[in-house]
């Protein structure tokens, strides 16, 4: 079934390695795309202050049902991430982690692993993934449906 998915990450970091997956994932049917910001978007809403960024995460947050964090060295100490996920809990979305540190960026680096930051805010159980070790290309729908599974599972409980 396709789920529409709400996607979260350091904009200034990792926008060149969340391209990599990004574009990996348009090419599958099943996924629907949100929370993702041009550089020309972002700086307006950004522009704006704290309020309307947080508006804009909010806006892009309805009518999703999955959250997927993609972690990069930073992303835990990340504010707009905190929110996002914690926005993201509260209103019933799976979540998932995907490391994507060892994805090169434009000058060809990789990075070191962040923190999660499902731990770092104190969420247990949420599951991680390394995009390239666990092999996201292939299995980013597999890892979406059972996040959505396990948050329909917690709300029945």
């Amino acid at each position: 079934m396709a789920r529409r998915v709400y996607f979260a990450f350091h904009y200034q970091r990792d926008i060149w390695r969340v391209n990599q997956v990004r574009h990996a994932w348009v090419t599958k049917e099943d996924i629907e795309e949100a929370g993702y910001i041009d550089a020309a978007e972002f700086e307006k809403v950004e522009r704006q202050g704290e309020e309307a960024i947080k508006r804009w995460i909010d806006k892009q947050l309805e009518g999703t049902s999955v959250t997927v964090v993609l972690i990069g060295s930073k992303t835990a100490e990340r504010e707009y991430v905190q929110y996002e996920i914690n926005k993201s809990w509260n209103r019933g979305n799976g979540l998932i982690g995907i490391y994507i540190h060892d994805l090169k960026d434009q000058n060809g680096n990789t990075d070191y692993k962040g923190a999660d930051p499902f731990v770092k805010l104190g969420y247990k159980g949420i599951r991680t993934y390394d995009w390239i070790s666990d092999n996201g290309y292939n299995n980013l729908s597999e890892w979406i449906e059972a996040a959505y599974q396990r948050a329909q599972n917690r709300q029945k409980q």
